[in-house]
């Protein structure tokens, strides 16, 4: 944007904050509130212009623009659509409240005393000539390029003495593993010159005899096997499936009568031959006795 063309815009918007004032002074406030709409509108061109945006927007979209461009603040976006909103309203619907004129001028004195001391900050910096601008622009993007090549090889230098360095570190260690197999593999002179001839000496004894030792194997003795008892009924016997009384009778076994008894379950029930099968019997009613000779 040309010097001309912000200086007049600058004036405007001056001009347009004054007239502001002197239309609520004479109590035309629908006039004041338009004037006030435009003095803003004037503000969000400029800015618009200086972000590199398209000045030719609505104005609703341009100060969302830049909202959303970090050029303005929150609070400032907000102020701008107020003061844009109590303008429509004066310009389309004869608004001529003085409360709405007055909140116009408050909300545009803030943004003005904002917007000029950007403005007077902008024009102090700024060079005098735009050439001087693009050449200083020129020299500094310059240096920093210097400058960044200069940290790449200043970082590339810890690199490339690492990979001198490897080879040599590789050899080293290799030598210190072989001189210490070697050590470890040779044997020590002191000890094969001392330790031969006494374990030569003491290895085999000579003209040992061996005594030869005879072995009796006792007579065998005569095996006397004892004959398998007999398991007789000493009282009428349920013959239970299971080692409980709860267990299903199975059948029942007269006083006297000889069981085929297989084992004891525990300490109250013993194992039997019932028609074939395992069953079980209260061992308190059974006892024993030595079968009859044949």
């Amino acid at each position: 944007m040309a010097s001309g063309s912000t200086n007049n815009n600058w004036e405007r918007i001056q001009m347009g904050v004054k007239n502001t004032e002197r239309l609520i002074g004479q109590k035309d406030y629908n006039s004041a509130m338009i004037k006030a709409r435009q003095t803003m509108e004037f503000m969000v061109r400029m800015l618009s212009e200086r972000s590199g945006s398209m000045s030719d927007r609505d104005l609703k979209e341009m100060i969302d623009m830049l909202y959303r461009s970090r050029r303005i603040t929150k609070n400032t976006c907000d102020r701008f659509h107020k003061i844009r909103m109590i303008g429509n309203k004066a310009a389309h619907e004869g608004d001529n409240s003085a409360s709405n004129a007055n909140l116009a001028l408050q909300l545009l004195s803030q943004e003005f005393s904002t917007f000029s001391d950007e403005y007077r900050n902008r024009r102090r910096s700024s060079p005098q000539r735009g050439s001087s601008q693009r050449s200083s622009s020129r020299r500094s993007s310059s240096q920093n390029r210097r400058r960044r090549s200069a940290r790449r090889r200043r970082g590339m230098a810890p690199a490339d003495l690492m990979r001198l360095l490897l080879p040599v570190a590789g050899i080293l260690v290799i030598l210190l593993v072989v001189f210490f197999l070697v050590r470890l593999l040779k044997p020590k002179p002191d000890e094969t010159s001392t330790t031969s001839p006494t374990t030569t000496a003491e290895s085999v004894p000579m003209h040992t005899e061996v005594p030869t030792v005879f072995e009796t194997t006792p007579p065998a003795e005569p095996s006397t096997e004892t004959a398998p008892l007999v398991y007789v009924t000493t009282d009428v016997l349920n013959v239970r499936s299971a080692p409980s009384t709860e267990g299903t009778r199975l059948g029942k076994l007269n006083s006297g009568v000889t069981v085929n008894y297989v084992r004891a379950e525990n300490s109250e029930w013993a194992v039997i031959l019932y028609d074939g099968q395992e069953a079980y019997v209260a061992s308190q009613y059974l006892t024993t006795r030595a079968p009859a000779p044949q």
